[in-house]
């Protein structure tokens, strides 16, 4: 953890235990895996975002504290149902499953994240599911799978502004993100379409302003942004600590184009994850 970082609040006995859990489990969390601030605070409450296919990506996003490199295994066919029983011990009303990019796989883990949803949908059958996914290599046939299942959330994080990718996102593609927003978007039925940035990688306010314009035209209904917090020393170094007027900026500027906006330091993607939902489905 970066000097400096907050600490956020949860009973110790309580984090304790679902790290138990979670490792009888064989099971990842990006909240450790990324070194999310809120760890505490989401543990002390019971919930997580569960990381499947690995703790190793394919890609070297310069923001991630994910380890880079080959992953060691394929998919393990079991992890669906010990993700899905991890929820039902856990009690959540509304799980998030995400996962590492990998590229070596054909259908970029596509499979799996399916598979996840149906175990989940079997086991806790009044559970919300959010999927938080990889751009998949900008398959239309593997995202198809992952929406075959139904997730109630399809979350795909375009991270920063275009200008930034090259020196961030290094693989990745700010259109072919935008395009699979559209194409969930647009699908009948549609699930609640999300997306999330950092802000302090080096973006001016008007770029922030220019990718939300972006993003609602691609159908999404609600978007997250927080504060980039370096995690590691080689990651890429904080640019600017973002102030609370511009945070008020993207939101109400967000609200004008028919967005919701969570927007805070604080802010990640997965950060109250079922409560920012409320009134955008018939579950909420």
């Amino acid at each position: 953890m970066s000097p400096g970082r907050p600490r956020m609040p949860g009973r110790p006995s309580e984090r304790h235990a679902l790290k138990v859990l979670l490792r009888q489990a064989r099971l990842h969390t990006v909240c450790e895996e990324a070194r999310c601030p809120n760890a505490g605070e989401c543990f002390g409450a019971g919930t997580a975002t569960f990381l499947i296919l690995g703790d190793v990506c394919t890609r070297g996003c310069r923001f991630c504290a994910i380890s880079r490199g080959c992953p060691p295994a394929p998919p393990d066919p079991d992890e669906p149902g010990r993700v899905a029983e991890a929820v039902a011990r856990l009690g959540l009303r509304h799980a998030v499953v995400t996962s590492v990019t990998r590229d070596d796989l054909p259908d970029g883990g596509a499979s799996a994240f399916a598979a996840c949803v149906r175990a989940i949908r079997a086991r806790c059958p009044d559970t919300r599911v959010e999927v938080l996914v990889p751009d998949l290599g900008g398959r239309a046939d593997a995202l198809e799978q992952v929406l075959a299942a139904g997730p109630d959330v399809l979350n795909h994080n375009v991270e920063t502004v275009a200008r930034l990718y090259p020196l961030a996102r290094p693989g990745a593609d700010l259109a072919r993100s935008l395009e699979l927003l559209a194409r969930a978007a647009r699908r009948t039925p549609a699930p609640v379409v999300k997306s999330g940035l950092m802000v302090g990688l080096g973006e001016e306010d008007g770029e922030v302003l220019e990718l939300l314009a972006g993003l609602r035209a691609a159908g999404c209904h609600l978007v997250t942004i927080g504060q980039y917090l370096q995690p590691r020393r080689a990651n890429l170094p904080v640019a600017r600590q973002v102030g609370q007027e511009s945070y008020a900026l993207f939101r109400e500027r967000g609200r004008a184009l028919g967005l919701r906006i969570l927007a805070g330091p604080l802010v990640r993607s997965s950060y109250h994850a079922g409560e920012s939902l409320r009134d955008l489905d018939g579950r909420g």
